[in-house]
C-alpha cells in the first residue's frame, strides 16, 4: 500500500448483541463512516441465532454497499446469501472455502503473527490475511503482531493486510503506513458512542 492512502476501516461485530438494538446502532456507525467491509463475529455456534443475526446485519450492510463476511461458518455464508468468510485456522481452510464458495466470494484468513501462515495463505487463494494482536492484549498467549510485521509485508507482498486486535489511538497511528485494513471491533463497541470512538481512531490514521 502506498504511504499517501489512509487504511480503510474493517468493522467486526461484538460477540454478541441484542437484534432489538444492534441494527440501529451498527446503522448509525455505517452512516457516520466510510466502512470497506463488515464482519459478523459472534460467539455463539448455535445456526438459528447466527443466521436471525445475519439476517438483520446483512440488511443493514447491503442497504448501504458494505459487504458482509461471517467468521468460520461457510455452509452459513453460502446459505444466507453473505459476501465471503474470514477464516481463524491460518491458511488450513483456504483451499477448501475457495472451492466451496466460489472465486467472487471473499475468503480471508487470520494468521496471528506468522509470516508463514499469511504467505501461505495468500498462495492458497486468500483475498487478505489478518495479523493480530496488533495491540497489547491479555488475550492468548501474550504475542503481538509487531509494527516490523507490517512494515515487512506492505513492502514484500500485494495482497491486502488487516490489523487487529487491541487497538488504541497510539498503535493505529503507529500502524497506518503499513496497513491496509483496521480491524476494529471491540474497540468501539465496548464505548459508549461507538460513532466518536470509531471518529478518534480515524483521526488517528493521520
Amino acid at each position: 500500500m502506498a504511504e499517501s492512502e489512509q487504511p480503510q476501516i474493517y468493522l467486526i461485530t461484538p460477540p454478541e448483541f441484542e437484534l432489538s438494538s444492534f441494527p440501529a446502532q451498527l446503522a448509525r456507525v455505517l452512516d457516520s463512516h466510510d466502512i470497506a467491509c463488515l464482519r459478523l463475529d459472534l460467539a455463539s455456534s448455535d445456526e438459528d441465532k447466527i443466521s436471525r443475526a445475519a439476517d438483520a446485519v446483512r440488511a443493514v450492510a447491503h442497504e448501504r454497499d458494505v459487504a458482509l463476511v461471517i467468521t468460520e461458518h461457510l455452509v452459513l455464508a453460502e446459505r444466507l446469501g453473505l459476501d465471503g468468510v474470514h477464516l481463524t485456522d491460518g491458511a488450513r481452510s483456504v483451499r477448501s472455502a475457495r472451492k466451496m464458495l466460489g472465486k467472487e466470494a471473499i475468503v480471508g484468513a487470520f494468521c496471528g503473527t506468522s509470516r508463514h501462515d499469511g504467505m501461505t495463505a495468500g498462495e492458497a487463494g486468500a483475498d487478505y490475511i489478518c495479523f493480530g494482536p496488533a495491540g497489547t492484549s491479555d488475550l492468548g498467549d501474550g504475542s503481538r503482531a509487531e509494527a516490523d510485521l507490517f512494515q515487512w509485508w506492505s513492502q514484500m507482498i500485494e495482497l491486502p493486510v488487516v490489523a487487529e486486535g487491541a487497538l488504541d489511538v497510539e498503535t493505529v497511528g503507529a500502524l497506518a503506513p503499513y496497513t491496509d485494513f483496521f480491524g476494529i471491533g471491540r474497540e468501539i463497541w465496548d464505548q459508549d458512542d461507538p460513532v466518536a470512538a470509531l471518529g478518534r481512531l480515524i483521526t488517528a490514521m493521520g
